[in-house]
């Protein structure tokens, strides 16, 4: 089980944030961008500004992980709100988000 904090984590430098929303509706956009993103070299997600979200920003996470893998870097996930990890939780995929805390 993973615990959360609720400060923030500082993020890499070599980042992208999410935005407010990640949401069915939005995740074939910030999927795209997120991937463009990873292409480029980024090697760290911002999830500090997602406030609004449901089981497609998983989808889009692990989607962005699995990307950074396939070019040999992991992709740290800073900042998860606890909704999402508790989401995450939920479904049984907590365990394969790189979430740093």
């Amino acid at each position: 089980m993973n615990n959360f904090a609720s400060a923030p984590v500082t993020t890499p430098t070599n980042s992208f944030e999410t935005g407010a929303t990640l949401t069915h509706a939005s995740a074939k956009a910030a999927l795209a961008a997120g991937l463009a993103r990873i292409g480029g070299g980024a090697t760290a997600v911002d999830c500090a500004p997602l406030t609004q979200f449901d089981s497609s920003a998983l989808a889009v996470l692990l989607a962005w992980q699995r990307a950074a893998s396939a070019r040999g870097t992991p992709l740290a996930i800073v900042n998860l709100p606890a909704g999402l990890s508790s989401l995450a939780q939920a479904y049984g995929v907590d365990t394969l988000l790189t979430a740093r805390h």
